[in-house]
C-alpha cells in the first residue's frame, strides 16, 4: 500500500480544483465564537419593534417637515380672532363671490391695517391650501414660527435685572395647550419658554392664535434634548422645580419662587417623565378638592406661575 496517493485522513472533494482538503480549516471554531451583545429589538431588521421605530422616525421627520413651511388658519371665526390677536399674517385669502358678513368685513379691514396682502382667489384654490378644511370662504396663512436658542433664553432672562424665570414643557402635545401656557408665562413675567425637539406641539397657527398674539413678544427656543438642557441650566445656578399631582411639596410650602428658577410642566396623561423628574430639585403639587381631576397643563401652569408673581411681588416690596 506504499504507492497508494492517498494519505490517512485526507479526503478528496471531486468538485473542488484545490486537491485533497484536511479538517475543516477552523470554519467549526469560528462558528462557535459569540457574536457579541444581541441588539436591541428596535436595532433588529424585521422586528416589529424595530418596524415601529422606523414608522415612528418617518412620521417625526414628516411632522418636521410639514412644520417648516407656512401655516393657514382656515375660517372666519379663527381668521377674525387671530388678527384681533396680532398673529402676524403674511396673506388673508378671500374665496370669490362668497356672501360677506360682519366677519369678512372685520378681517379684511384688519388685514388692510396691518399690511397684509388681501388675495381673491377661487374657492378650489382655497380649498386646495387649506387641505379641505371648513374655511367659509377666509383664510390667513401664518409664516413659520422662528425659535430661539436655548442659550438666548437664560441671557434674556438674566438681561432683564430679575431672577431668571423660566417655563418648560415635557411632553405637551396639544398646540392649543402650549399656546395657552406662552399666554399665562407672558402674563406672569416668565423671560422664555422651552420645548423639547420631539413628542411636543410646536408653535403652529392653532398655538399661535391661542396665545393671543403674545408668541410675538416671548422667546420660544427648542432643547435637543430636554434633560441635558435642564442640567445646563443647574449648572448656571437656576433650580428646577417640576409641577406634578405627587410632588413632595405643595404649592403654598415652595420656597423657591424668588429664586432663578425653571418650572417644568407634565402632560395631562403622564405628567413629568423620569428622567425629567429625576432632574427636579423639587417637585410642587397644587391641592385641589377630593373627587376633582387633575387640572390640563395650561392651567396647572397659570396657578403656579400666579403664585410665583405674587411671591417676588412680596420680596420686591419688603
Amino acid at each position: 500500500m506504499a504507492g497508494n496517493s492517498k494519505r490517512r485522513g485526507a479526503i478528496r472533494n471531486p468538485g473542488s480544483k484545490k486537491g485533497a482538503v484536511k479538517g475543516s480549516g477552523g470554519q467549526r471554531r469560528k462558528g462557535l465564537e459569540g457574536k457579541g451583545p444581541t441588539p436591541r429589538a428596535e436595532m433588529r431588521p424585521g422586528h416589529p419593534a424595530q418596524r415601529r421605530a422606523v414608522a415612528a422616525a418617518k412620521a417625526e421627520r414628516s411632522r418636521e417637515k410639514k412644520a417648516e413651511g407656512p401655516e393657514i388658519i382656515a375660517g372666519r371665526n379663527p381668521v377674525v380672532e387671530a388678527l384681533r390677536a396680532g398673529v402676524p399674517g403674511t396673506t388673508l385669502f378671500v374665496a370669490l363671490n362668497i356672501e360677506a358678513d360682519d366677519r369678512v368685513n372685520e378681517a379684511v379691514r384688519l388685514a388692510a391695517d396691518k399690511g397684509i396682502s388681501i388675495l381673491e382667489i377661487p374657492r378650489e384654490e382655497l380649498d386646495r391650501k387649506t387641505n379641505r378644511a371648513v374655511h367659509q370662504g377666509l383664510g390667513l396663512q401664518v409664516p413659520p414660527f422662528e425659535y430661539t436658542h436655548p442659550d438666548d433664553l437664560l441671557a434674556t432672562a438674566r438681561d432683564s435685572g430679575e431672577p431668571p424665570l423660566l417655563v418648560a414643557l415635557d411632553g405637551v402635545t396639544d398646540p392649543r395647550n402650549l399656546g395657552a401656557v406662552v399666554r399665562s408665562a407672558a402674563a406672569f413675567g416668565a423671560h422664555g419658554v422651552l420645548l423639547p425637539g420631539r413628542r411636543s406641539a410646536g408653535m403652529t397657527a392653532v398655538a399661535w392664535r391661542t396665545s393671543a398674539g403674545t408668541a410675538a413678544r416671548m422667546p420660544i427656543a427648542v432643547a435637543t434634548n430636554l434633560t441635558r438642557q435642564l442640567k445646563a441650566w443647574a449648572d448656571e445656578g437656576l433650580m428646577i422645580a417640576g409641577l406634578d399631582a405627587d410632588g413632595s411639596v405643595d404649592i403654598d410650602s415652595m420656597d423657591l419662587a424668588t429664586d432663578p428658577l425653571v418650572i417644568v410642566l407634565g402632560s395631562e396623561g403622564r405628567g413629568l417623565s423620569r428622567l425629567v423628574r429625576e432632574t427636579c430639585d423639587v417637585t410642587v403639587s397644587i391641592p385641589m378638592a377630593a373627587g376633582v381631576e387633575s387640572l390640563n397643563a395650561s392651567v396647572a401652569a397659570a396657578v403656579l406661575l400666579a403664585e410665583v408673581a405674587r411671591r417676588r411681588r412680596i420680596a420686591g416690596r419688603v
